[in-house]
């Protein structure tokens, strides 16, 4: 089982930017591929960027590639979402989630979910 805790989010001015982090803990962490998700209020939940923990292969959406990064930092467990020029339809709840099967973008796919961080993106 794999636990995750996501933090960083906050208000931030169109343009600005932002890190998330996801801090995994729990067993054999390296087996799993992490990603990110989005949910903006009366929206489904939409994939944005997953990366697999060996040998570390990024994804990314397409309304946030080249304005969004996903890395991990295999020594604190932990991996982060930078996220620059924001603009205000990234505004939602971020989630990480873990799966053992490697890259995938439906959320149905991944068996663990972190609590979400509010990220709120201002005109």
């Amino acid at each position: 089982q794999v636990q995750l805790v996501e933090s960083g989010g906050g208000l931030v001015e169109a343009g600005g930017s932002l890190r998330l982090s996801c801090a995994a803990s729990g067993r054999t962490v390296s087996d799993y591929a992490i990603g990110w998700f989005r949910q903006a209020p009366g929206k489904e939940r939409k994939f944005v960027a997953q990366i697999s923990w060996n040998p570390g292969n990024t994804y990314y959406g397409d309304s946030v590639k080249g304005r969004f990064t996903i890395s991990k930092d295999s020594a604190k467990n932990t991996v982060y979402l930078q996220m620059n020029n924001l603009e205000p339809d990234d505004t939602a709840v971020y989630y990480c989630a873990a799966n053992l099967q490697g890259p995938r973008i439906f959320d149905y796919q991944y068996d663990y979910w972190g609590q979400g961080t509010q990220v709120t993106v201002s005109s």
